[in-house]
Formats: structure tokens, C-alpha cells, sequence
């Protein structure tokens, strides 16, 4: 079953402009990892202030945040990012906050149609 995982974090809004040229684009490898890991269909917007949230899909997410715990580019990259990030303990990739799920449109579709 694929698990929809959706998490935020504050970055400092004067390094906005920063981060995004960090992420245009990500490293290969770094983009090899996420991938190895499980995760899919990936995305990080920017909203307001630093405000960012983040989505994706996995099959396991506990596998996939372990994946990239252990894995070196995974920690060079999150070691490159770590000034980003505003009221954060640890690294991004392990410690972002999640997000509650409240509504989902093809999971009610699906649900009324039986």
C-alpha cells in the first residue's frame, strides 16, 4: 500500500533565493538515493516567509527514512543544507515536521462508490 507522506520546515527567509539554487538542480547522486530509497513522486513548495512542505509517496516509509539515514550522500547532502533551516534539531531528511493527512479526493471517491 503507498503511503502519502507530507512533512514541512522553515527555512531563513533572507537565504530563500539560496535554497533554491541548491535545488536547480540537486546533485545526481543525491537524486539517486531518494529514488534507491523508495521514495517517489517528490515535490518541496515554497511558501510565504521560508515555509516549506513536502510530499511524497513510498511503499514503506519507515525502510526509506532508514535508507537514507545510513546512506553518505544522503548525510554530505543534508550537512550542505543544514543552514537553511530554522528551529530544527538533526537533519532535514530525519526530522522535519510531518503532517496529518485530513483529506484525500480518490480515497473518498473510492470509499462513496461502494
Amino acid at each position: 500500500m503507498t503511503a502519502r507522506v507530507a512533512f514541512q520546515l522553515q527555512i531563513a527567509p533572507d537565504m530563500i533565493a539560496e535554497y533554491i539554487a541548491r535545488h536547480s538542480p540537486v546533485w545526481p547522486e543525491m537524486l539517486a538515493e531518494i529514488a534507491a530509497s523508495g521514495r517517489r513522486n517528490y515535490s518541496i513548495f515554497l511558501g510565504e516567509e521560508g515555509r516549506l512542505f513536502g510530499y511524497y509517496e513510498t511503499d514503506d516509509d519507515a525502510a526509506a527514512r532508514a535508507y537514507l539515514a545510513a546512506s553518505t550522500v544522503a548525510a554530505r547532502w543534508e550537512a550542505s543544507m543544514s543552514e537553511f533551516f530554522v528551529g530544527l534539531e538533526g537533519r532535514a531528511d530525519q526530522a522535519a515536521t510531518p503532517l496529518v493527512e485530513v483529506f484525500n479526493l480518490q480515497d473518498q471517491l473510492t470509499a462513496s462508490a461502494t
